[in-house]
């Protein structure tokens, strides 16, 4: 039986992710601070789609809680078949206005959680011949949106890195980039987004499925919605000096998503 770790997957987009993992029959590993949201989720996949889950209690802002999932990636007795690092979440204020140690925790989860539990499940995968690492990036990763985008920069060019070096190998990699997608991002950030127009917002199955489609065929960067597209080629080819105050007009809500 194929199994998939998923991060964050109690709400948002990895939810959605653990819901087509669960429904293409993969057992699951379950990974968030929220136990209860875990369990109650577990229970869930199992009546709906009759697949196993297993809980990890994680916060991934702790390196020991960190370890303690990679240990589980690296597991050769009980393999993981497909990736998905998708927790994170977002700050209200700009970099100048945060404390240096939320700062360090948004780094702490959205790069170096990504990195220490890629490079947990990478070795198997490869040793396996097949694999799956979806790393949930950002749009946001394109424009001058402070750290959060600076942090998302990261997830993609180290997502097509890995792709490239992977290629050959069996094990596929893509960054999911999303725009604005209604999940619970914003409000537990507590950011308004009532003024946004609405044919900005993406619902969670245009995300997820293009993302696995892109993963299919071998794209390294998935971008849903035909308007994600057409803003996504002019933010990373259009002149720096345009995307610059494009960006810093509105450090916030960083084309942000998820968790």
């Amino acid at each position: 039986m194929a199994t998939a770790l998923i991060t964050g997957p109690t709400s948002g987009i990895g939810r959605g992710f653990a819901e087509l993992f669960a429904r293409k029959g993969y057992d699951l590993v379950l990974v968030s601070r929220d136990e209860q949201r875990l369990v109650a989720l577990g229970e869930e996949m199992l009546a709906e789609f009759g697949v196993r889950s297993e809980v990890l209690v994680a916060d991934l802002s702790v390196r020991a809680d960190v370890d303690r999932v990679a240990e589980r990636l690296a597991d050769r007795s009980r393999p993981v078949s497909a990736l998905v690092n998708n927790a994170g979440f977002g700050l209200r204020t700009g970099f100048s206005r945060d404390s240096v140690d939320d700062e360090q925790r948004l780094l702490d989860v959205l790069v170096t959680a990504v990195m220490r539990l890629t490079h947990a499940a990478v070795p198997g995968m490869v040793d396996r011949g097949s694999g799956m690492i979806i790393n949930v990036s950002s749009i946001a990763g394109w424009i001058t949106g402070g750290t959060y985008s600076a942090a998302k920069a990261w997830v993609t060019v180290f997502s097509e890195s890995l792709a490239t070096e992977l290629a050959g190998s069996g094990v596929r990699v893509t960054a999911v980039c999303p725009g604005f997608v209604h999940t619970e991002f914003h409000s537990r950030a507590e950011i308004d987004m009532s003024s946004l127009p609405e044919q900005l917002w993406l619902d969670v199955p245009q995300v997820v499925d293009q993302a696995v489609r892109d993963l299919a065929r071998g794209k390294s960067v998935s971008v849903a919605g035909l308007q994600y597209k057409a803003l996504a080629g002019a933010l990373r080819h259009g002149p720096r000096s345009v995307v610059r105050p494009a960006g810093g007009a509105r450090r916030n809500p960083r084309f942000g998503r998820r968790d």
